[in-house]
């Protein structure tokens, strides 16, 4: 039986899903789960335009997949498997990060979707929690598997000669980011700026009025401030605590949290949900905290090329950026989990700037904007370079130890599932009957 270990949708596949489906009906149940046309119809469009497979079943092997996944999640409501709320804001956040980056800008993002940023959170923490809980659940089942070095020569030699991929060009690239520190100047011209925008609130001018017209937050303009109703666990937390004190109608004093000033204005509270406007002010950094910023990179560029301490260790313990700081600084590929990542994968600002570097050359502090919209400075390594290939044994060990785990992995979950179907109810609607998922 052959199945795909894990189709993982791309983040803002609910929202496309929503906006591009009008009649859906469900095509299979596994125990309390349900499985829409849409979701099938999606992944098999996915699936074909990330592996261009050619098979005329490909639909039957995307159903299977989306069948195990699903019983994946029944199963681990039966086992209370379940993953943290702090887990699931992570992976929410860096697949946001990520999106906003490659469409530009948080602005740009919610010009595109007619959403806030928190609204876009809101609608995908579903869908993000299930994929993490399907993964868990694999790895509970995979965890104890390993492949020997003679393993994956096997797998290899056993790829005919005209089958073995072509890589495209890839590269190892790190980076060292400081976000400078807002000066005591800088927060109190930004909190008289709120408190002066609150006061008029208070003497009769509209709050949404002043929100469009000065708001931080990019969608504002258009929305006045309204978040529309939200799950508490889905914002930041001091706002929500700021939030829930307010009676509706009530305005906050000024509430600061890790994306700036706020004050709140409480519309309607409903269950475990609210609605509510609020007026985001961003203090800004000053040109001279940048340059601050900029300096202590220069004097860190200047220890790292004198030996006095790594790149990797470094990012490590200078790095503002979380989520490449844990690697050392290096841009991580997600499918294999290495730091080889091809060029036209690489962000775009990033390839123009080591298209002009050597390899293993570390660059002065460059001035960028994050994706959260926060002025910083970075240093830029370009550690290495291998030239686009045909699959080699030695070259790509990482990548065919990985080909060879997952093929292992796959072959577990699918015995663990030939069990498993037997335990809870699955019903497949009969026009998918040819596709014999269920078949023994």
């Amino acid at each position: 039986m052959f199945v795909r270990f894990l189709i993982c949708l791309t983040f803002f596949s609910g929202i496309l899903n929503a906006q591009s489906i009008l009649i859906d009906k469900i095509i299979a149940k596994v125990d309390n789960q349900i499985l829409l046309q849409s979701e099938l119809e999606l992944a098999t469009k996915q699936f074909l335009a990330e592996t261009r497979y050619k098979e005329s079943n490909v639909q039957c092997q995307v159903l299977e997949t989306l069948i195990i996944n699903k019983l994946l999640l029944a199963k681990a409501d039966i086992d209370s498997v379940v993953v943290d709320d702090k887990t699931v804001d992570e992976q929410l956040d860096r697949r946001m990060e990520y999106f906003v980056s490659s469409i530009g800008s948080e602005k740009k993002l919610e010009e595109y979707y007619n959403k806030t940023i928190g609204e876009l959170k809101s609608d995908l923490r579903r869908q993000v929690k299930e994929q993490l809980i399907v993964q868990k659940m694999q790895d509970q089942i995979t965890k104890k598997l390993k492949v020997t070095p003679g393993e994956v020569k096997k797998f290899f030699n056993n790829i005919p000669e005209d089958s073995l991929p072509f890589y495209s060009k890839e590269v190892e690239v790190g980076q060292i980011v400081k976000i400078p520190s807002v000066n005591r100047k800088q927060l109190l011209e930004a909190k008289s700026k709120l408190q002066g925008l609150r006061d008029r609130i208070m003497n009769g001018e509209s709050f949404e009025t002043l929100a469009r017209e000065n708001s931080d937050e990019p969608a504002a303009r258009n929305t006045g401030g309204n978040l529309g109703f939200q799950k508490s666990e889905d914002l930041d937390q001091t706002f929500v605590g700021a939030a829930l004190k307010l009676k509706p109608g009530e305005i906050s004093g000024i509430v600061e949290t890790q994306f700036g000033l706020h004050i709140i204005q409480m519309i309607e509270r409903r269950g475990s949900e609210f609605n509510a406007r609020h007026i985001l002010i961003k203090p800004a950094s000053s040109k001279l905290d940048l340059e601050e910023a900029s300096k202590f990179l220069d004097s860190l560029r200047t220890r790292i090329k004198l030996d006095s301490i790594s790149f990797e260790l470094a990012a490590k313990k200078y790095s503002d950026d979380k989520y490449s700081s844990s690697s050392g600084g290096m841009f991580v590929n997600q499918q294999d989990n290495s730091s080889r990542i091809a060029v036209e994968s690489l962000d775009p600002v990033v390839f123009f700037i080591i298209d002009t570097m050597e390899v293993n050359q570390i660059s002065s502090p460059i001035a960028f904007r994050m994706p959260d919209g926060k002025d910083a400075s970075r240093l830029i390594w370009y550690k290495s370079r291998v030239d686009a290939h045909k699959a080699s044994y030695k070259q790509d060990y990482q990548k065919i130890y990985s080909a060879t785990l997952e093929e292992k992995k796959a072959k577990a979950v699918n015995d663990w599932f030939e069990k498993a179907k037997h335990e809870v109810f699955i019903e497949i609607k009969p026009e998918y009957s040819t596709c014999k998922v269920l078949v023994d």
